[in-house]
């Protein structure tokens, strides 16, 4: 990817400790951002998650691609910490072109086929308010700096496509819930943002090798390939720099109003922009769930990567 093509821009990546956060800022930081990143897990404190990586090493990772990371612990939910997250940014940059909704945190908190009269009522109401409502607090806060001058892009991060979590079940009634209520954030920012010279998106990664995946089949990225003699499937998979690659394409491009109020994928933009993963391939993740995986055909990335 190009070192120059977002000099002098500033980003927000709101919930970029981990996964596709994490991809999206270092992917921004490559491109010559300056990227404030965001999240509850930092060296001095992790958050319920328990998890090694932390949003400075995010922002080093960030400085180290080619940009400037700046790491700010934030709870999203919390509406006070938000807004002086968002004045610090005005204070020091005086300007916010892109913003990345990506703030996430319920990886333990649904149950994979459980009816919402089953699953733990706690804790799908914890995950509604971690997926939905911190966007909602984030883009009240940070819009208004956005919008002041044209040309800002705001991406909501979600799980699936608009037509794919239409026609599928994804997981249990409170995941499937949040995930399409993000997807539909983005198609009412596009009527709030497109009048105003802005633009707002819906952006699915595919089967990401987040840093939670990769332990879960006990591989790195390094040789990730490993992870299909467990599921064969895994061999769609993608990178984080994958969709991070995506929101530097979707930033740079002029015409970025065309996209305005939909939902798109890693994979689609790939065929759109030419970029590519880390191994140079373009995984096509949802066009290979609907065409192999789900008619339980024989896992064959053939044409899809």
């Amino acid at each position: 990817m190009s070192t120059s093509t977002l000099q002098g821009r500033v980003a927000l990546v709101a919930g970029a400790t981990r996964g596709a956060g994490r991809g999206i800022a270092v992917e921004l930081g490559a491109a010559g951002a300056t990227v404030y990143v965001t999240g509850r897990s930092t060296r001095e404190r992790r958050s319920e998650y328990d998890r090694p990586e932390t949003i400075e090493d995010t922002a080093d990772l960030v400085t180290a691609a080619g940009g400037r990371g700046v790491a700010v612990p934030t709870d999203h939910l919390d509406p006070e910490r938000v807004r002086a997250l968002i004045a610090r940014i005005e204070a020091e940059q005086g300007r916010l072109d892109v913003l990345v909704n990506d703030i996430w945190g319920g990886e333990k908190l649904f149950a994979w086929d459980t009816p919402v009269w089953e699953h733990d009522l706690a804790d799908g109401l914890r995950l509604l308010r971690l997926a939905v409502e911190t966007h909602a607090i984030t883009n009240h806060y940070a819009l208004p700096l956005l919008l002041r001058r044209p040309g800002g892009l705001v991406v909501e991060m979600t799980d699936g496509t608009d037509e794919y979590n239409r026609d599928n079940y994804r997981v249990s009634f409170f995941y499937d819930l949040a995930k399409s209520s993000v997807l539909r954030m983005a198609f009412a920012l596009g009527h709030e943002l497109g009048s105003r010279g802005a633009t707002a998106v819906a952006l699915t990664p595919g089967w990401l090798r987040s840093e939670m995946m990769l332990d879960n089949y006990g591989v790195t990225e390094a040789n990730w390939r490993e992870g299909t003699k467990i599921q064969p499937h895994f061999g769609i998979s993608e990178s984080p720099a994958y969709v991070g690659r995506a929101v530097v394409a979707l930033a740079g491009d002029p015409e970025v109003a065309r996209w305005n109020g939909q939902s798109l994928s890693s994979g689609q933009l790939a065929g759109v922009y030419g970029f590519t993963d880390l191994d140079g391939s373009r995984p096509d993740a949802w066009r290979y769930l609907v065409e192999v995986q789900d008619p339980g055909l024989p896992a064959d990335q053939t044409g899809y990567r």
